[in-house]
């Protein structure tokens, strides 16, 4: 299976599906949107994963090119392709998708506890109904009705969401590693301000053995999308 990973900041770590893809036979291209460069052709990934960034979704006076990847991603999906976004992906996901992107009234950062709606998906079905994952946010989302509601945070609504079978989007952060996580606390340590739901950098630091648990559960997701691809493939036959 070929993920194609659409990338925003430089230090972002692509590690975790690395290593997924290694273990099943696939293939992981990374591409810079800001750098301008035309967008692959779609038939040339299986599964698209969008990834989060320090950027909004509705900046796209300040990022031109924020809105030539949300054209791609409509595409995508127009084009019934396995999607995945994370943070900022399931942002500008969720407005690709007729949903509305503005600044959440808290910000969430830190490792902080995700709760199932009770809603049943696929793509979801071997998380637990409550669980840690990392999160960096200050913005949220409206979901269309098209949208199948996932789950929520106690600072958060919309944590997670399902469009079809084939599209999934997840405001937490399933993927970070922790040299990821020590590079975002440095390089973004003004954010850690005193507020509810904003730990310090020793309260990340002390919880950061959390990524093993958030990686066997991203790993689990990606199985479930490569049983998906598996299902589409051709059988192939002899004479």
């Amino acid at each position: 299976m070929r993920l194609l990973l659409l990338k925003h900041f430089s230090f972002d770590d692509e590690s975790c599906f690395v290593t997924w893809a290694s273990t099943h036979h696939g293939y992981v291209e990374t591409f810079v949107p800001s750098e301008g460069r035309r967008f692959p052709d779609v038939s040339s990934f299986d599964l698209l994963v969008i990834l989060g960034g320090p950027m909004s979704a509705y900046h796209e006076q300040r990022h031109p090119w924020i809105s030539a990847e949300k054209a791609f991603i409509r595409k995508a999906v127009h084009l019934k392709k396995m999607v995945l976004g994370i943070c900022l992906g399931a942002q500008l996901l969720a407005e690709v998708l007729g949903g509305k992107v503005y600044k959440n009234e808290q910000k969430e950062i830190g490792w902080h506890p995700v709760f199932r709606t009770g809603q049943s998906h696929f793509l979801m079905k071997d998380l637990p109904d409550r669980f840690y994952s990392f999160q960096w946010h200050g913005d949220t989302f409206e979901l269309s009705s098209e949208l199948l509601h996932l789950a929520y945070s106690e600072a958060c609504q919309n944590q997670a969401f399902a469009y079809g079978d084939r599209v999934l989007g997840l405001q937490f952060h399933l993927e970070s590693t922790p040299k990821c996580i020590e590079t975002m606390v440095s390089e973004w340590s003004s954010e850690l301000i005193d507020a509810q739901y904003i730990q310090n950098k020793e309260q990340i630091s002390l919880q950061t053995y959390r990524h093993k648990d958030s990686e066997a559960m991203l790993h689990s997701i990606l199985d479930n999308f490569h049983k998906l691809y598996l299902l589409e493939m051709p059988v192939s036959t002899t004479l």
